[in-house]
């Protein structure tokens, strides 16, 4: 079952942007990543959304789980 996520990552014109997997559009834009770190956990957070922050290049630097997190599997 692949996840819900919101994440912070380059916008293709520059700056940053918040944006929810399966969206069009960004959520939000802003020109530096951590000006969009608080609000994006908060909507994840409200959303029960997983939350990737990725770098520069595009790789995820780090990963967060507000929703239903599959670990530890039951049984």
């Amino acid at each position: 079952m692949a996840r819900d996520t919101h994440r912070v990552m380059p916008h293709p014109d520059g700056g940053w942007q918040l944006k929810r997997d399966g969206a069009e559009k960004a959520t939000l834009k802003g020109e530096t990543q951590s000006e969009l770190l608080g609000v994006g956990r908060e909507i994840s957070r409200n959303q029960k959304t997983e939350f990737q922050i990725h770098r520069p290049n595009g790789q995820i630097r780090q990963s967060d789980s507000h929703g239903n997190d599959p670990f530890p599997p039951e049984g």
